[in-house]
């Protein structure tokens, strides 16, 4: 385990400003710096494969330009039925998502990797863990989920809704052993990842 060292440089690797939020709760100094990445499922590729292989590199993009920092990544892929559901990017999309989705249960894998370089970019010591958050959806008319997406607009949201807005509005409920985890940035899991690497909190 590194040793604690409460002057670590502490990166957030997204451009989410609900992970942003998400991560200020805990009350420790960090920045925010934005992965460049291609976020496209690989051939074959599981779910859950998808979602660990893309949140440890946009953690592995930041570490790159930031030497000795402590760099969390993070990402999301929902899925029915086996299926990836990405970001719809257009109403229209969106609308046939939640069509889709309407009246089921949906799995949202969140992964989360913390990526310590304080001993050199070339041996990082590299946290990685998978949240599956169940989400029922409610049997909503096409009228109303419409009318749902022209308000909160959530394009750029895989499943088509904000659960931290309006959208929690089209659930009817949520599973998971991580209430954070399906706003995109799993709290319970990184503050042990983060404890694993020496830092601490409840400073006085």
């Amino acid at each position: 385990m590194p040793s604690s060292s409460p002057q670590a440089r502490l990166i957030l690797g997204s451009s989410s400003i609900y992970r942003k939020e998400l991560l200020s709760r805990l009350g420790l100094p960090f920045e925010v710096m934005v992965p460049n990445i291609d976020e496209i499922a690989m051939p074959g590729e599981s779910p859950e494969a998808t979602a660990l292989r893309l949140a440890q590199q946009k953690a592995a993009v930041i570490a790159a330009t930031a030497p000795n920092a402590i760099v969390i990544g993070s990402d999301q892929v929902a899925t029915l039925d086996g299926e990836q559901i990405g970001k719809p990017g257009t109403h229209e999309n969106a609308l046939r998502q939640l069509q889709k989705m309407r009246g089921r249960k949906v799995t949202f894998h969140t992964a989360l990797c913390l990526f310590d370089g304080r001993s050199g970019i070339a041996s990082p010591h590299i946290q990685l863990e998978n949240i599956q958050t169940f989400v029922t959806f409610r049997n909503l008319p096409d009228a109303e989920l419409d009318a749902y997406l022209r308000i909160e607009q959530p394009y750029d949201c895989a499943g088509s809704a904000k659960n931290e807005g309006l959208g929690i509005a089209i659930l009817e409920k949520i599973e998971s052993d991580d209430p954070t985890a399906l706003t995109g940035l799993p709290l319970i899991a990184l503050t042990s990842m983060l404890r694993q690497a020496g830092i601490g909190f409840f400073h006085s």
